[in-house]
């Protein structure tokens, strides 16, 4: 019997996570694993380089993550106090509550797509984000039995969110998404790590 991917999910993730770059200043925030994806600490304020960080530890805690609630379908507990033992390290510097631009995909492939296609559109997609900057972690799961998915971006800011997404594979992307996906929905939300980061909500996002 082949094995559940679902479940092996967390295991893959979190031996992604902990390659080694060769490079102190470089991490590894996505499934792609090869030096145009890394992200360099150096380019980030010292709360979202903590964040960031804090990040590689994400797992998804749930198999059902595609259709179940995204704050209960991952570790963020675990991760915030990750968050607030970095900040105690960092000299001089005090954890004030921050808000992250968080972007939810929720997907139903069609049946039968060119999925190498598919492969190469998200990783080109992905290289463009990297080399615009500000996006702090991407993660995507493994399609379910249905087909279904879920994908999500946290970014610095919305602002980083919006240049990251006008390269040109982000354009070939959008333009094959009705060949690719039966559905596709998208959710913009605020990860908030309050003051000390001695707790954490996920709010609604609004323009300040």
């Amino acid at each position: 019997m082949a094995p559940d991917l679902n479940l092996l999910r967390p295991v893959l993730d979190s031996l992604t996570t902990r390659l080694h770059t060769g490079d102190p200043r470089l991490i590894v925030a996505s499934p792609y694993t090869t030096s145009p994806h890394y992200l360099d600490l150096d380019t980030l304020s010292p709360a979202s380089r903590i964040f960031a960080q804090a990040l590689k530890e994400i797992q998804a805690l749930k198999a059902d993550y595609a259709t179940a609630s995204y704050e209960e379908s991952f570790n963020w507990d675990h991760v915030v106090s990750v968050v607030r033992s970095l900040a105690s390290q960092e000299e001089g510097f005090q954890w004030e509550e921050q808000g992250f631009y968080t972007v939810i995909f929720r997907s139903k492939l069609n049946e039968g797509i060119d999925r190498d296609w598919l492969g190469k559109l998200d990783q080109e997609s992905h290289r463009e984000a990297m080399e615009s900057g500000g996006l702090l972690k991407y993660w995507f799961g493994v399609p379910d039995g249905v087909r279904a998915n879920l994908a999500t971006c946290l970014w610095r800011s919305r602002e980083d969110a919006r240049k990251g997404g006008l390269g040109p594979w982000h354009k070939k992307a959008r333009g094959a998404a009705r060949e690719m996906y039966e559905r596709i929905t998208f959710d913009i939300r605020r990860f908030v790590i309050e003051d000390g980061a001695n707790g954490w909500r996920i709010d609604e996002w609004k323009d300040e």
